[in-house]
């Protein structure tokens, strides 16, 4: 070989190992590259997962609290239907009392409403009809108890049952469905304690 061909074969050996070196550099730096782009793609698959199972966990809790939010609105509701039931129920029987002790139910009412003044008491014109012997004695002895007098109007006011007294223009509904509407809560609370404590 002459030194040319050895000059050449020397500078070709150079660049081929010089190539391979290259080579292998970018073969390394591109399995570093792919290396950190998995790594990088699992990270934010984990991530993805985690993010994921927390939104259908926080869904399967939405969903939960939804329905027993709506579960109990529905009890609630046939609670609240079944104490007006038992509201309703009491007062058509309170209205239904035979009439002596309707009558006597009246005067404990007086008892309680009857002011230390002169007034009228007025009712219905059915009760007027059906007004027992000696209840205007009764009435004005009740509302002497009070330090009052009471005269029972001849004229009927136009209520279901029970009573309105009137003192100087001033009128307190004593109707049964008054007291029943202003004992509303109370009696529902009663009720509810019966039955469902």
């Amino acid at each position: 070989m002459t030194g040319l061909e050895k000059m050449k074969s020397q500078i070709l050996d150079e660049a081929r190992n010089a190539a391979g070196e290259k080579l292998k550099a970018a073969q390394a730096e591109a399995d570093r590259i792919l290396a950190e782009a998995k790594a990088e793609a699992e990270k934010c698959k984990s991530s993805y997962s985690q993010k994921s199972e927390r939104a259908v966990a926080s869904y399967k809790e939405r969903v939960a609290s939804s329905n027993d939010l709506q579960r109990r609105t529905r009890l609630l509701a046939a609670k609240q239907e079944l104490i007006a039931d038992v509201l309703d129920r009491a007062y058509r029987s309170v209205e239904s009392m035979k009439k002596d002790e309707y009558f006597n139910m009246l005067l404990k009412m007086l008892e309680k409403y009857a002011e230390p003044q002169e007034g009228e008491i007025f009712f219905s014109p059915a009760d007027l009809t059906k007004l027992p012997e000696g209840f205007a004695g009764k009435v004005e002895e009740t509302a002497k108890k009070k330090g009052g007098s009471l005269k029972i109007s001849k004229k009927g006011r136009n209520i279901e049952n029970g009573f309105i007294l009137a003192y100087g223009g001033i009128e307190e509904n004593c109707t049964l469905r008054a007291m029943f509407d202003a004992k509303r809560d109370e009696l529902s609370d009663k009720v509810h304690r019966i039955l469902f404590s």
